[in-house]
């Protein structure tokens, strides 16, 4: 097994950024695939971007391509995940999430942390 933390969520004002990090114990980082998921009120939990367990492919979701970057440092067995630009519509809570398949569907990530709350004023 392995567990998730996350943390760097805040508060910040539309156009800014944040980095948010996801530390892993348990197991090593690197066995898995990584993905950030998000959820804003009264909506389905989303899936925003992916990287392999090298790091070497990524994937986004058009709602956040070209303002986010998902990046991991294995031998600290941490990820992150850079936001820049941010926007009002991006206020949700923010999950990491492991698994061994290099995917967008939730159902596919076995391990998630507990979430941490990111909220966009405009």
């Amino acid at each position: 097994q392995v567990q998730l933390v996350e943390s760097g969520g805040g508060f910040v004002q539309a156009g800014g950024s944040l980095r948010l990090s996801c530390a892993a114990s348990g197991r090593t980082l690197g066995w898995f695939v990584m993905a950030w998921f998000r959820q804003a009120p009264g909506k389905d939990r989303e899936f925003i971007t992916r990287i392999s367990q090298s790091g070497a492919a990524t994937a986004y979701a058009d709602s956040v391509k070209g303002r986010f970057t998902i990046f991991r440092e294995n031998a600290e067995n941490t990820l992150y995940l850079q936001m820049n630009s941010l926007k009002p519509e991006d206020t949700a809570v923010y999950y990491c999430a492991a698994g061994y398949a290099y995917s967008g569907r939730r159902g596919d990530y076995e391990y998630w942390g507990q979430g941490i709350q990111v909220t966009v004023s405009s």
